[in-house]
Order: structure tokens, then C-alpha cells, then sequence
């Protein structure tokens, strides 16, 4: 018979485990999204934009730039970084990495406000995919808050 304790821990491993791989899923999802951005840019190619026809727009637009580099290659490296803590996490289980990888979802999603706000009220025009890294992004940092309160569920009951 398993004591309570051992319980706990198994429960939290299947809860870890559950949420490692949902955030593994997300971030290569977005990075998918961020990297098709990218090097549609550099190969100076139109989007395909079956929603809101407005991706060249916005792609070309002053605000997508910084310092110099496309903000798509900015969000593929955003994405990455999560992907390669989350699976540093996942051979190691070493705990800095899932705290890094938990909180850097708040800068993804800061930023995703910010773009999405700049399409809808400044640029006035809506690119599909980039509504797709703002939602994901958004759900990873959805997924950041609910990794990190269940963490610390777990680490008051281990």
C-alpha cells in the first residue's frame, strides 16, 4: 500500500508530466507560426493569408521591425527559448528551468498585447498568423500561471 506522500508525489509527477507536454505542444506551435513569418520574410514571398487578408499590411508595417530584426524572428525566438527550457526540464527535471520557462510566458504575452493592439488600432489591419502567436502565446502564459500555482499546490503537499 502507497502512503499519502507517495500518492502526492505520483500525482504531482502525472499533473508535471500533463503540463510539460501542453507546453511543449504550444511553444512548438508557436514557433511553427513565428519561423512560416520569418522566412516568408526573408525569402521577400506573400503570405497566404486565408483570414482577415490583411498579413501583408501589417508584416510590412514600421512596427514590424525591431532593432532591426522582424518581429516574427523575434517571437521564433521567444518560442524556441520555451521549446529548449521545456525539454532541458524534461531530460534534467532540473527546477530552474521550469520556473524560467513558466514566467518568460508573461513577456509572450505583454507582447502579444502589445501587437495585437497595434493591429486593431493603429495599423488597422488583422494578419491571421499573427493572431495565431498572439493566441498562443496567450495560452502559454494561461498555462505558465496554471504550472506555476499548481507547483506550488503540489510543493505544499509533498
Amino acid at each position: 500500500m502507497m502512503h499519502s506522500s507517495q500518492l502526492s508525489t505520483k500525482s504531482w509527477q502525472l499533473t508535471r508530466n500533463v503540463l510539460l507536454t501542453i507546453g511543449l505542444v504550444l511553444s512548438l506551435i508557436g514557433f511553427f507560426d513565428a519561423t512560416y513569418l520569418t522566412v516568408t520574410h526573408y525569402a521577400g514571398t506573400e503570405l497566404n493569408c486565408p483570414l482577415f487578408g490583411g498579413c501583408e499590411t501589417v508584416t510590412t508595417s514600421i512596427y514590424s521591425m525591431v532593432g532591426g530584426i522582424p518581429v516574427a524572428l523575434w517571437g521564433a525566438g521567444y518560442y524556441l527559448t520555451v521549446l529548449v527550457l521545456l525539454l532541458a526540464y524534461w531530460d534534467s527535471r532540473y527546477e530552474v528551468l521550469w520556473r524560467i520557462a513558466t514566467r518568460m510566458t508573461m513577456l509572450g504575452f505583454l507582447a502579444a498585447l502589445w501587437f495585437v493592439f497595434l493591429q486593431l488600432f493603429v495599423i488597422h489591419a488583422v494578419c491571421f498568423y499573427c493572431m495565431i502567436s498572439a493566441g498562443t502565446s496567450t495560452l502559454l502564459f494561461v498555462w505558465g500561471v496554471w504550472a506555476w500555482y499548481e507547483r506550488i499546490a503540489w510543493r505544499n503537499v509533498c
